[in-house]
Order: C-alpha cells, then sequence, then structure tokens
C-alpha cells in the first residue's frame, strides 16, 4: 500500500478516487494549516505527494521524501519546486496544464474590460450613494476595447486563448511577441509577430503570459513601460515578478500608461503598497486565475490521475 500526502484538504471524490485505488492519503483538515515541521516529519513515509504553487517545495523537502516516486503540482506553474534537486532524485514532478487556460483567459479579459471601463471605480461611487449626471464629460469615462490593438506577451496556450477572445469577440487587431512564432496561430486569427519593442509601443492593451523565470522577472521594468502609450492598459494574469511593481506603481502615478490590471504580484501575499493606493484604473484582485468551481475540480482530477498513474507504475500524465 502506498502512502500519499496532501498539503491541502481535497475534494472529497478526489479523495475516494485514491483510497479505492487502495492508497493511504493524509490531508489537513483545513487549507493553510500544514506546518513545514509537519511535512517534513510525514514526508519520510510518503511515496507520492500533492502540493500548491504557495508551497515551497525545496532540496530539503524533496530529500526528506526518502520514498518519494511523484511531487503532483496542483497549477499550471512549478517554480515552488526545486526541479534540478527532484531530477536527480529521480522523483518526477507533474503540473496540471490545459485544464485552466479558458479560466485564465476569461479573468485576464475580465480584469482587462474592468480597467478600461473603470467598473471597480463605478461601483465603489454607486455604492457611496453616488450617481453622476449623464453629461459628456462625467468623471468615469473609460477606454473603448471594440477594434483596439491587443498586445500578447508570450503565446502559450493561455496567451493564444486571450487573443482569440480579442479578434473573434472585440475584433481587435492583435501582436505579439514571443521565444518563437506561431505561425499557423498567425494563419488563424491574423496575428502578427513583433519584436518586444514594437508591441510595447503599439499596444493598447499589453496581456502578459510569460512563465515566471529569472529571464522573464521585470522583464516590464520602468524602460518598458516608457515605451508603451500613456493610454494603454498593462493586465497581468501570469506571474507577479514579471512586472517591477515599483515601477509600474510609478508609471501609474505620473500617468506614463493609463491602467493596470494585476491578478498576480511579486511577493504574495504582499501588494506594493503604492499599488494599493491608486484607485483609477487600476484593477487588482488576488490571483483568481483559475479560480472557478469547475477548473479548481479539474486541477485536482488531473493531479490524481497522475498519482495514480505513478504509483500503478506508468509514466505520469503531465510532466513537467
Amino acid at each position: 500500500m502506498s502512502k500519499i500526502l496532501s498539503t491541502t484538504p481535497l475534494f472529497e471524490v478526489e479523495a475516494e478516487r485514491l483510497g479505492a485505488d487502495g492508497h493511504e492519503l493524509w490531508m489537513p483538515s483545513q487549507p493553510g494549516t500544514l506546518l513545514r515541521e509537519d511535512l517534513l516529519s510525514r514526508l519520510p513515509e510518503a511515496d507520492a505527494l500533492l502540493c500548491l504553487l504557495s508551497d515551497r517545495i525545496d532540496a530539503e523537502l524533496l530529500c526528506a521524501g526518502s520514498r518519494l516516486k511523484l511531487v503532483a503540482n496542483i497549477g499550471v506553474g512549478y517554480e515552488n519546486i526545486d526541479i534540478e534537486s527532484a531530477q536527480d532524485l529521480g522523483i518526477a514532478v507533474t503540473n496540471t496544464p490545459d485544464v485552466l487556460t479558458e479560466a485564465t483567459a476569461d479573468m485576464t479579459f475580465a480584469l482587462l474590460l474592468a480597467a478600461a471601463r473603470r467598473i471597480p471605480e463605478a461601483n465603489a461611487a454607486l455604492r457611496a450613494g453616488q450617481f453622476p449626471a449623464w453629461r459628456l464629460d462625467q468623471p468615469l469615462l473609460g477606454l473603448d476595447v471594440h477594434g483596439k490593438t491587443l498586445g500578447i506577451l508570450g503565446m502559450g496556450r493561455i496567451g493564444a486563448a486571450v487573443a482569440r477572445r480579442g479578434r473573434h469577440g472585440f475584433v481587435m487587431r492583435v501582436l505579439y511577441h514571443n521565444r518563437s512564432r506561431k505561425k499557423e496561430f498567425e494563419e488563424e486569427i491574423g496575428a502578427e509577430f513583433v519584436a518586444f519593442e514594437r508591441l510595447l509601443r503599439e499596444s493598447d492593451f499589453l496581456c502578459v503570459h510569460v512563465p515566471g523565470t529569472d529571464e522573464t522577472r521585470h522583464l516590464i521594468d520602468a524602460d518598458a513601460l516608457a515605451l508603451m502609450k500613456s493610454t494603454a492598459i498593462l493586465v497581468n494574469a501570469a506571474r507577479g515578478p514579471v512586472v517591477d511593481e515599483a515601477a509600474l506603481a510609478e508609471a501609474l502615478a505620473t500617468g506614463t500608461i493609463a491602467g493596470a490590471g494585476l491578478d498576480v504580484f511579486e511577493r504574495e501575499p504582499d501588494v506594493h503598497p503604492r499599488l494599493l493606493e491608486t484607485s483609477e484604473r487600476v484593477v487588482l484582485t488576488p490571483h483568481l486565475g483559475s479560480a472557478t468551481r469547475d477548473t479548481r475540480r479539474a486541477m485536482v482530477r488531473l493531479a490524481v490521475d497522475n498519482v495514480l498513474a505513478v504509483l500503478s507504475g506508468e509514466r505520469p500524465i503531465t510532466p513537467v
């Protein structure tokens, strides 16, 4: 009988699947209650570990898992795991790609629209008893989205899904920058591959969809923001460290760009205080990209599928 350790409570149906296959599962009763010391003490008996992006699975923890065959991350990102150490120890690592693509793309466009049309500001004003009279120059004038230029930085699964929404839903011109060209996708929606600097200069809405790596850290810095249109809006639903938050706060304060929609942050759960103080055309959400009932269930289902496959001697389904 294999033992499985989860850092978070699983949906009942998935926990039952693991038990029905003859495995023993241990998980905390409440989210966020498993201390590192508890994890270290339980890992030596675990054959598989289910974890979240918020769990730092470093070399010390991996070495403690002398029986570990698999670390199954419930999320598409895996920068929380020491991949090199896992490889050295012969521990497989999996993630949950594809199942959260559409939900994250929806969230990206929700941020874009909310910042462009100043929806959070309007909601707050109405709840405070304000109902500005209709006039040509009323205070909550927003920005058009339909027919504008959508810039995609990182044309992976999620970037492509956002581009389709922009092109087919809002008849937007789509520019993108990526490590490699996606010629089939260019033909599909008429997207144009451009240099990074041109993407910054011409985008009315710039959506960030690159992974969080050393190479992409602060890719959007003061210099990049200075190249953008003063009417542009930046949207980041990828990884927080890609954007220099201090530089973004300054750019917003000085009018270098018009607004931002952020679902991820450099030092989660902390947010740069100047961003919290800025309300005009700045929309902030607490990492909700995959936060729909169906998507979260699909993520756990795929992670459990990976565990069952590896513990039965098969290859992982979605290896990193």
